[in-house]
């Protein structure tokens, strides 16, 4: 038999401590008699409940509060049962309706009636503790409309006004909010409280590290590792620092970040923005992480750099700085495919990528390296790169990088010609359909040699869904977020549970590659 819970006793006894008190002051006052009650200059039930505020459109409070404590508790014990979402809504909605009109009526007896009745001061009590606990004993359900509600403020209020500003002093004055929320373990603790869905179908173990759930923030973001702190309590599975660069690089010349709102898509140009390995190494030294953090490095985007042995070593150098620090990350990233660099050294070609691959072979690094790709390569040169990846300790790929090509059809076409002559590439939507179709690839060819990660163009469950599906043990995101707001990492989460439900499958990694097998 199936423990009831305390919470829900709890519930019960409130709702019956409420019906019995409006059916007292219901009985009392068809009998037209008042109540027991104390009569001085504060306790007055006389005073209250033959005043005019007692009676709404003819009928008693009284009357009204009883139906609101009968309709309450047949809708509590139908959604015990039924477990339906539409029941749950209006126990939420029922609930807040009676804690509003109840402190309503306090102000009344407070400052207009100028006395209190004992007995509507108790329905009152009851209906705050009524709510409080309703929506702890409903909590995923109330977690749901939470994510609603939240999205709904952010697409309609917050990011309009975010978007009349510039997109990256945006970025950078949220940065430093979110780290100074997760420096206070008050707020990291309320944040993770209504924003963190947590549930058991969605943990699994990638390339020997546990993930309470699949979904991350892709390098790019945090480049100044300030937010390792607050983004688990946000609900992300597991965050990548970076890109982080050997030697300190102020970034590429301005606009760095620019909005596509119609496409979905932001126009990228930081060139690896980064503080160097030295110093964020010593930021991140003294962090004790609640999730698995990786490390994003790349090279230092300067145009001293004529040979690509220069490179390859400003690479290694910066794994070197890592290695040596007391830095408790997990994996690594090597960045391979940023668009956006000065001068014309690439990793692409299978020399240079085996000369790079082969020089980090000589660490013998223990952590897991997952390397991010492109993604405007044709099938057969990412396989070429997959199939040289495969002969080293590669534990995985990234699928992928940002979209160079202006003419892809997701595009507003007008939004393209506002951003004609300005440097940079595309996150989000433009990036979905190749990022899919390389997942898939991957998956097909190097499942039993490769963990694929699936990033771009994830704007809801069903997206991180369908690359979850094609091949991805892992999804990574950061447009969805910035255009539907911070609620999405837990949104996500939550409906992935939904989707695996409807298909059957007891846990997430089940869901990987399904439609590849």
């Amino acid at each position: 038999m199936k423990k009831i819970s305390p919470i829900l006793i709890l519930i019960v006894i409130l709702l019956l401590i409420g019906v019995t008190d409006a059916s007292y002051l219901t009985y009392e006052h068809y009998r037209d008699f008042l109540p027991p009650c104390s009569n001085n200059i504060f306790l007055d039930c006389g005073r209250v409940l033959r005043s005019q505020y007692s009676v709404v459109f003819g009928i008693p409070l009284a009357v009204l509060g009883l139906i609101h404590y009968i309709i309450l508790t047949m809708l509590i014990v139908f959604s015990v049962i039924k477990k339906k979402h539409w029941l749950t809504d209006l126990i939420f909605l029922l609930s807040a309706a009676g804690v509003v009109i109840s402190l309503y009526l306090v102000v009344l007896q407070l400052f207009v009636i100028r006395s209190v009745c004992f007995y509507c001061m108790l329905s009152a009590l009851n209906s705050v503790l009524l709510y409080f606990l309703i929506r702890y004993y409903f909590w995923p359900q109330y977690q749901r409309l939470f994510f609603i509600k939240q999205g709904f403020l952010y697409r309609t209020i917050i990011k309009p006004l975010f978007f009349l500003v510039d997109a990256e002093l945006v970025h950078v004055s949220m940065v430093n909010f979110g780290a100074q929320l997760g420096n206070i373990s008050v707020t990291r603790g309320l944040i993770k409280r209504f924003y963190t869905y947590d549930n058991q179908m969605l943990r699994q173990k990638v390339a020997g590290i546990v993930f309470s759930n699949p979904i991350g923030l892709s390098a790019g973001f945090d480049y100044e590792a300030k937010l390792t702190s607050v983004l688990p309590a946000i609900g992300f599975g597991f965050e990548t620092v970076g890109t982080i660069t050997n030697r300190p690089y102020e970034g590429n010349v301005k606009p760095r970040l620019g909005r596509l709102p119609k496409s979905q898509s932001l126009l990228v140009n930081k060139g690896f923005k980064s503080e160097g390995a030295e110093v964020i190494s010593k930021r991140l030294e003294s962090k004790r992480f609640a999730f698995p953090v990786g490390i994003s490095i790349g090279r230092t985007n300067i145009a001293t750099f004529k040979k690509q042995k220069e490179a390859v070593q400003d690479i290694v150098q910066a794994f070197h700085k890592f290695e040596k620090s007391k830095v408790k990350h997990t994996y690594y990233e090597l960045n391979i495919s940023c668009p956006n660099l000065i001068g014309g050294i690439s990793f692409y070609p299978l020399p240079n990528l085996k000369e790079l691959l082969d020089e980090i072979k000589k660490l013998h690094l223990e952590k897991p390296v997952f390397v991010k790709m492109p993604i405007e390569k044709n099938d057969q040169e990412v396989r070429g790169m997959l199939d040289l990846i495969t002969n080293y300790q590669v534990a995985g790929v990234i699928f992928g990088n940002l979209q160079k090509d202006r003419r892809n059809p997701v595009f507003d076409r007008q939004e393209i010609v506002f951003w004609k002559g300005k440097i940079g590439h595309f996150s989000g939507k433009p990036t979905y359909k190749r990022s899919n179709e390389l997942i898939s690839l991957a998956y097909r060819h190097y499942h039993q040699k490769l963990v694929v990660i699936g990033c771009g163009g994830v704007f809801t469950a069903q997206d991180a869904y369908t690359k979850i599906k094609l091949g991805a043990s892992l999804v990574e995101l950061i447009t969805g977020m910035i255009y539907q707001g911070p609620q999405l990492i837990g949104e996500i989460n939550l409906q992935l549970v939904d989707l695996l439900k409807n298909d059957g499958l007891k846990n997430i990694s089940q869901a990987v590659g399904i439609e590849n097998r």
